[in-house]
């Protein structure tokens, strides 16, 4: 399954319709009632003025959100380069894109959407030569295009597919069975729901399922042809919902492998199996825990009797381990691929051989090893990049996998795991010349003295005198690597004279479980520290200013720049804040939240609710202080993050902001979190942001 007021002036005189569109952000912005509600937490009284907009259906909310959008599209709508960032994004967003293939005996699935398509489509063809046929298509199923789909498995024998149908972008999906030869679903339908995972048995009699019920997490198995309310729960029985528990059968069919995450990090992680004394998953015997109370994050892959463990145990880097299961005591693991200089990104078992995807300084390498240990061979790649959706199977003879840089549209490779020859299996192919981009890691020093790194992309040739409009992006969270990837929004910014600037954060993956322990829990301050250092280099360093540096981020990204901009306002022109988290004393009270805890912590523990009251965003801004402009992006489709945080922050931020600088909520009323949007609503999401950007950084249209 991240600008000088003379300049503003010239501009104005240049180009008088822009001056119109600078002279908009003086408008007033609707006027948000004030409450008086005030909460006493571990002795500190914490006011909320805008709880009532926490209320996301009642008349008031409602009504509030239509004044916000009048006021964000009247604004943005009046930018005059509109046209021309939205022709130049469309050559860029309007082209062919395809999806690594899943192979299943022969037969190749993926997703593909044309060029003139609004979503991706499943296809399927035999063998890399083949046909390729449309099994499901989304495009006619609704006429604003926001029904996707997407591939959960496919059976061994390649004649059976199940897929999610998500509405709106919602993360509760449907999944269906489709009959691939017929090309019609089966009456086996899950109905909408948080689905994890789902896997067949490779006799297709039926499949196991992982979803979230009312009182915790659950394993689940569905008898192909029987009514899916008679369903059996297989495991999770005793689990909280701030816990994500998946299960699927071995390739041979012969041991159900269960993992139990605790957090949506996954920092400890249990591995149970079912199978194991009687060889037959049919025989419903007992289910036994192989890693249970180890404090480590592992993945297991069954292969026979043995089980292949990524695991960072004694390892923060990661290492790969064999485990006979019938003796799973850690003291009797063998090791095959040694902790290496690199943090392991990601394990992958394909054509009898182990797939070892690396991290190197937030790039990708990969190294390919026999099962005893020995190097195979080494998959080269083109560039500074990274590789992402590798598909392979122990059983196949072929792994498959996508690569991209900043300025390299994605490529997908077949990798032979026989010989390692590697062959181009699809190119996207994207009107950008990569060779006119400048790509670079630089690396700064933190509040603390940690070193950090950050690529930079800009247009080779471009005069960098402090005076370029920058855009600074960041994550920092859930051991997850920002690595290189093709960015459209970027190649538009670096083409029109910018800087664009990625940040490699604390709390992320890059170096291993200890730079994301340096950045969670009491130690977040660190993420913010890092991402305001980043933002101090490209000033010192004559890429940028404060007129016009800007910074975006999404989710956890969107905490980020929300703790930047309360922390240094004075330090940025311009925030884009998507589907953010900013009341981190309250966050872990809505929809899928209890799975963050064990990254953040949570206000009802005293201890925790110090650190979290010392950044939450939502509770550091301060009347009379000028603050940055902003742009907060969110919608009613987003069940994972509740939109109710960029709701209150943007009230908060329009009563309270000494500047004229405009206060924007860009509220769609089907935008999920992530997954299923349009192509239309992608590019029109590009378009916003940037028109946002270059107006208030002062870039001609």
């Amino acid at each position: 399954m991240k600008r000088t007021l003379l300049g503003l002036l010239s501009l104005a005189v240049m180009f008088p319709a822009f001056a119109v569109a600078q002279n908009a952000s003086a408008a007033a912005a609707p006027t948000s009632r004030a409450g008086d509600v005030h909460e006493t937490l571990h002795g500190v009284s914490v006011p909320d003025p805008y709880r009532w907009l926490e209320d996301q259906e009642s008349p008031d909310t409602r009504a509030w959100i239509n004044q916000q959008n009048d006021y964000t599209h009247k604004l943005l709508d009046s930018w005059p380069g509109r046209d021309r960032l939205e022709k130049r994004l469309g050559e860029l967003k309007k082209v062919e894109r395809i999806s690594s293939p899943i192979e299943r005996s022969g037969r190749l699935f993926y997703r593909k959407r044309a060029a003139d398509q609004e979503q991706y489509v499943i296809y399927t063809r035999l063998g890399n030569a083949g046909n390729e046929e449309v099994l499901i298509d989304p495009n006619p199923m609704s006429p604003d295009h926001s029904t996707n789909v997407e591939i959960m498995d496919v059976s061994k024998d390649g004649s059976l597919l199940a897929y999610v149908l998500r509405l709106g972008g919602k993360d509760e999906t449907e999944v269906h069975v489709l009959d691939v030869a017929a090309k019609h679903d089966l009456p086996d339908t899950l109905p909408a729901r948080v689905y994890f995972d789902l896997s067949f048995l490779p006799d297709k009699s039926g499949f196991y399922y992982s979803t979230m019920l009312d009182d915790g997490p659950r394993v689940r198995f569905h008898k192909l042809g029987t009514n899916v309310e008679a369903d059996s729960d297989v495991f999770g029985k005793g689990y909280g919902k701030d816990t994500i528990i998946v299960g699927d059968p071995s390739e041979d069919g012969r041991h159900l492998v269960i993992h139990v995450f605790h957090g949506a990090a996954g920092d400890k992680v249990e591995i149970w199996t079912q199978g194991l004394t009687n060889k037959d998953l049919k025989k419903n015997g007992p289910i036994e825990p192989l890693i249970k109370d180890l404090d480590a994050r592992s993945f297991g892959f069954a292969v026979g009797d043995k089980m292949f463990v990524q695991t960072n145990y004694k390892a923060p880097k990661g290492k790969v381990m064999v485990m006979d299961m019938g003796k799973p005591s850690p003291e009797n693991w063998r090791e095959v691929v040694p902790e290496a200089e690199n943090a392991i990104d990601s394990v992958t078992l394909a054509g009898g051989k182990i797939w070892v995807a690396y991290v190197k300084n937030a790039t990708s390498i990969v190294k390919v090893f026999q099962p005893d240990g020995k190097l195979a061979f080494e998959p080269t790649l083109p560039a500074l990049g990274a590789i992402y959706d590798v598909q392979g199977r122990w059983e196949n003879a072929a792994a498959y996998y996508t690569y991209a840089s900043f300025a390299i549209p994605a490529t997908i490779y077949r990798c032979d795991m026989t010989t390692g020859k590697q062959s181009v299996w699809a190119q996207i192919k994207v009107p950008v010349d990569d060779s006119k981009f400048e790509v670079k890691q630089v690396w700064y020093s933190s509040k603390d003295g940690t070193r950090v790194p950050m690529f930079l992309l800009y247009a080779k040739g471009v005069k960098l005198d402090g005076t370029n409009p920058a855009l600074l992006e960041g994550y920092g969270g859930f051991a997850v690597n920002n690595t290189p990837f093709f960015n459209a929004d970027a190649i538009v910014w670096a083409e029109r004279g910018g800087v664009y600037a990625l940040a490699n954060l604390r709390g992320g993956g890059e170096f291993g479980e200890a730079w994301h322990k340096a950045g969670m829990l009491d130690k977040k301050q660190n993420v913010f520290d890092d991402y305001i250092a980043a933002a101090e280099w490209l000033i010192q360093n004559q890429y940028t200013n404060s007129s016009k540096l800007a910074i975006l981020g999404g989710s956890n990204g969107g905490l980020l720049v929300g703790a930047a901009l309360t922390q240094r306002p004075e330090l940025y022109q311009a925030v884009v804040c998507w589907h953010p988290l900013l009341d981190m004393l309250r966050y872990d009270q809505f929809m899928e939240a209890q799975f963050w805890v064990a990254e953040y912590g949570t206000a009802k523990d005293a201890e925790q609710f110090k650190w979290l009251y010392a950044y939450s965003p939502y509770q550091h801004v301060k009347k009379g202080v000028k603050y940055p402009a902003v742009l907060f992006m969110t919608g009613d489709g987003d069940t994972r993050v509740a939109p109710l945080h960029a709701r209150k922050m943007a009230a908060l931020l329009q009563a309270d902001t000494a500047s004229d600088r405009p206060i924007l909520l860009r509220y769609e009323l089907k935008a999920g979190h992530s997954g299923g949007r349009s192509l239309t609503q992608d590019i029109g999401d590009s378009v916003d942001q940037l028109s946002f950007l270059f107006w208030q950084l002062g870039v001609a249209p």
